[in-house]
């Protein structure tokens, strides 16, 4: 499946604001998205005015990029969202939340989801004590994820955790650090997000 592969802080820059895409680094002076607040390119800096689709847009490239999903992935989870109760927006949100790649990033055990999906690929985490290697497995209420005991001594892990008081654990989580181990003590709702996202931006274009 094709990957972006290029600079990371480029993203950010386009987007406007931090991704947090390159985990510590962001939290820096270093953080490109900081020092030069503006698009990339040669006319980054004199971009005009953005129209309705055009923000529209930058929204949903937001979002999909945040959670590294190619186009094809991002549609099939807002066409989910579309047939599930609820308002489309915020179940878009909580399923995008719930993958695998995203909670293991969330309870700390990576410093972002793309080092997240290295992991899980190489099944060093097990889910309710089943070792699972898809990124995108959707997590549930009560499931217990965690380091498997022969993944334990890798030290990207263990540097990740040890910055996760810094970077905040959300309370839909619970992680027992000394154990390698976390809980999803339920599905967030919206404003445990807290994410600065405009989800219904994304319903509109996707509505057209």
């Amino acid at each position: 499946m094709a990957r972006y592969t290029e600079a990371l802080c480029r993203i950010c820059r386009r987007e406007g604001e931090k991704l947090f895409l390159k985990g510590d680094r962001c939290y820096t002076e270093k953080c490109a998205a900081e020092r030069r607040k503006y698009p990339p390119g040669q006319h980054g800096q004199s971009r005009g005015k953005l129209s309705d689709y055009g923000i529209q847009l930058r929204e949903k490239q937001k979002v999909r990029r945040s959670y590294g999903l190619v186009e094809k992935q991002f549609r099939r989870y807002f066409l989910e969202a579309e047939r599930q109760k609820g308002i489309t927006g915020e179940v878009l949100l909580q399923l995008l939340e719930s993958r695998l790649d995203n909670v293991v990033y969330k309870m700390g055990f990576a410093i972002n989801r793309r080092e997240a999906r290295q992991l899980i690929s190489h099944r060093h985490f097990l889910v309710n004590g089943r070792a699972v290697n898809v990124s995108s497995y959707l997590v549930k209420a009560g499931d217990i994820v965690e380091v498997k005991e022969t993944s334990r001594d890798i030290p990207s892990i263990s540097d990740s955790l040890s910055k996760l008081e810094h970077r905040g654990l959300p309370g839909w989580l619970d992680v027992d650090v000394s154990n390698f181990k976390g809980k999803v003590l339920h599905i967030p709702s919206r404003e445990e997000l807290q994410l600065p996202i405009q989800e219904q931006l994304i319903v509109e274009l996707y509505s057209k």
